[in-house]
């Protein structure tokens, strides 16, 4: 199995880079980005199927522990995982810790109970003591969202700023009154 290549870059494109190692040029799946310069040496994951010998790799150990978590998950792939890489550890374990759903169904191919499938089985794995919240439950406070959302609040500040100021028999004006003065008291 191949760990870990140290060579130099050559050819790239948007989701690939030939990394030459003594003369042989080796084909690595890599979230590549235009501000930082190519990297020389990659940590690999070997993905290994009957018709397919396809390598990704990543600048850190840490990049790579988290892939490999991905793709204990069904339902993700090793491409979809990259495309889920390229947001970057600290703001993927983030969402993890919030619960954030929207933030990875930004991702192609992965949908909204994929998303929440990933957020249920990193959690543990990560070690976040917080709550999952991966929906509004009611009715009314669905509603709410969609207004704080309309207002131009993202969908998770206005869930947090719901679960913290809304009561469960408080009228929707309400809620969304409560909700636009709680938000406004954090700017």
């Amino acid at each position: 199995m191949i760990a870990k290549l140290t060579g130099k870059p050559e050819i790239f494109s948007q989701d690939s880079i030939i990394l030459n190692v003594s003369g042989v040029g080796y084909k690595v799946f890599f979230n590549y980005q235009p501000k930082q310069p190519l990297p020389t040496t990659l940590f690999i994951h070997s993905h290994i199927k009957e018709d397919c010998f396809d390598l990704y790799g990543f600048t850190s150990k840490e990049e790579l522990q988290l892939f490999k978590l991905l793709l204990n998950i069904s339902g993700i792939g090793p491409k979809t995982g990259l495309s889920v890489m390229a947001k970057g550890v600290s703001s993927i374990t983030q969402a993890v810790s919030k619960g954030d759903v929207d933030f990875f169904t930004t991702v192609p191919r992965l949908g909204r109970k994929n998303a929440q499938k990933l957020i249920i089985e990193l959690k543990p794995k990560l070690g976040s003591l917080t709550e999952l919240d991966l929906s509004v439950s009611s009715s009314d406070s669905q509603e709410a969202l969609t207004a704080l959302t309309g207002l131009g609040f993202s969908r998770s500040e206005a869930k947090n700023a719901l679960n913290q100021v809304s009561k469960p028999d408080q009228a929707i004006d309400q809620k969304i009154s409560l909700a636009i003065k709680y938000l406004g008291h954090k700017a």
